[in-house]
């Protein structure tokens, strides 16, 4: 049973299909032959029985079988033909009996024998005639005579026409099985017409690596629906694809522009050594911190693109519960080392949230990063944590506002900025890390001039009981 089982995986969908159509049109045809079989058979025999118990004899008739001293009188009440070879034989209660119309007797039992006795009322059965053919029997009660009347006729008067009907349902069975087959093959071949052809497509696509190629998808079946699913499965690599494709070109353009001032500054420290024409010590200093600060570029930009190229998979490991407030406070400490001229002022309510704690202080301290940088000279910073809203207020230029719904994009940097430093990667940090942890973030234009930054994370103002690391508690 295991072998025919793993033989028929093997076979291939439109084969299994095709079979377990034939399989199940030729069950149900045979069901419904052998239903028909067994109801007409039922009917014949109750046919044949009604004509032997309609055929009953008047007490007066059944007297005229017998002489005054019990002999039997054959064939001196019936007469005619004997048109449907029947038996009738009269049967005394000790077993014996004496045909009186017919050809050939029938077997006495024990049921004939209990009528006879006045023990039953009647009894159909099937018996044994001397010459081997089966009968269909009624045996009944004579009034006024010690004895039983049997009427008999052949069986082959049903068993004849059941047995054309067999050769009948045989042949209807078969022809239905066969067109079963056809059409199970029909079936399956215009069933799966469009899994082949998804199937194409996919061979295709691994051949090709050829992403804009659709599968046409009609009507709202599961066929439509996993058509439609790789269509959007397409569309997201796609688009995947030419987002990588474009941040690859992005990094580059953006590694050029310093790896060429670097190594034009680095050019000009070499050719002073090789050539012994000593650079004047305003202008090497000048260089040297101008290597050192494009180096210090370059290390950010690299450090971004690897935070951007994690997987989500990988943050998601680290996340604990931890205080936003304290995240808060120390990336206000950063960004106060990293503007001292500013006065950075922070009210910060406490609040707990489950992120990676390294993440979120990282994306804080880029927001407060922009703040800083486009903060004027002896400006002013406000920070504030409200029930999870984080909000960082520059006094700066401001964004415009044909500029904001770009500004969380890679490798974005607003015209007007572009002279400042920066890879235009810190806030799509910042809106990734958020929205990992279940927040959402936005910049806005504030009252007065300057930008509002919001960030917005889900959790309570107490930390649940007992969390001492990422499996703990929830919020």
């Amino acid at each position: 049973m295991n072998a025919l089982v793993e033989r028929a995986r093997r076979l291939p969908l439109r084969s299994r299909i095709a079979i377990l159509v034939s399989a199940a049109v030729a069950f149900a045809v045979t069901a419904c032959a052998v239903v028909c079989w067994l109801f007409v058979r039922d009917a014949l025999v109750d046919s044949l029985d009604d004509a032997l118990q309609n055929n009953r004899m008047t007490p007066r008739e059944a007297a005229g079988l017998v002489t005054p001293d019990g002999q039997c009188l054959k064939a001196r009440v019936i007469g005619g033909p004997d048109l449907f070879d029947q038996t009738i034989q009269l049967v005394d209660s000790q077993g014996g009996s004496c045909v009186v119309f017919g050809q050939h007797a029938v077997a006495v039992n024990d049921s004939d024998v209990a009528v006879a006795k006045g023990e039953s009322s009647g009894i159909l059965h099937n018996v044994k005639a001397d010459n081997g053919v089966e009968y269909r029997a009624y045996t009944y009660p004579i009034q006024g005579y010690s004895g039983a009347i049997t009427v008999a006729r052949p069986l082959s008067e049903a068993t004849d026409a059941l047995s054309k009907l067999t050769l009948v349902l045989t042949v209807v069975a078969a022809v239905g099985v066969l067109g079963a087959g056809a059409a199970g093959m029909w079936v399956a071949r215009t069933g799966l017409r469009p899994v082949d052809q998804l199937t194409d497509t996919v061979e295709h696509v691994a051949r090709t690596e050829d992403l804009t190629v659709r599968i046409p998808a009609e009507g709202d079946d599961e066929i439509a629906r996993l058509s439609r699913s790789f269509n959007a499965m397409t569309a997201a690599l796609e688009s995947s694809q030419e987002r990588q494709a474009q941040l690859i070109a992005d990094a580059g353009h953006e590694l050029r522009t310093p790896l060429t001032s670097l190594r034009t500054n680095i050019e000009l420290l070499a050719r002073s050594e090789e050539t012994g024409r000593a650079i004047p010590p305003e202008d090497r200093k000048a260089l040297l911190a101008s290597v050192k600060a494009q180096m210090t570029e370059l290390a950010a930009l690299i450090g971004d693109l690897q935070e951007l190229s994690r997987p989500d998979s990988t943050q998601a490991a680290k996340v604990e519960v931890v205080g936003f407030h304290q995240v808060a406070q120390t990336a206000v400490d950063r960004a106060r080392l990293r503007g001292p001229e500013l006065t950075i002022s922070a009210e910060l309510a406490p609040w707990y949230v489950r992120a990676d704690a390294a993440a979120l202080e990282r994306a804080l301290v880029n927001v407060l990063d922009n703040a800083v940088k486009f903060s004027p000279p002896g400006g002013t910073v406000e920070v504030t944590l409200d029930r999870g809203t984080l909000r960082v207020r520059d006094h700066g230029p401001g964004v415009p506002a044909d500029e904001l719904p770009y500004v969380f994009d890679r490798f974005w940097r607003s015209p007007s900025a572009r002279q400042l430093p920066g890879s235009g990667l810190g806030l799509s940090i910042v809106a990734r890390t958020v929205q990992q942890s279940g927040g959402s973030v936005a910049l806005e234009a504030a009252e007065g001039g300057g930008t509002v930054a919001v960030v917005k994370l889900p959790g309570a103002p107490t930390p649940p009981p007992g969390t001492q690391g990422p499996d703990s508690g929830s919020i």
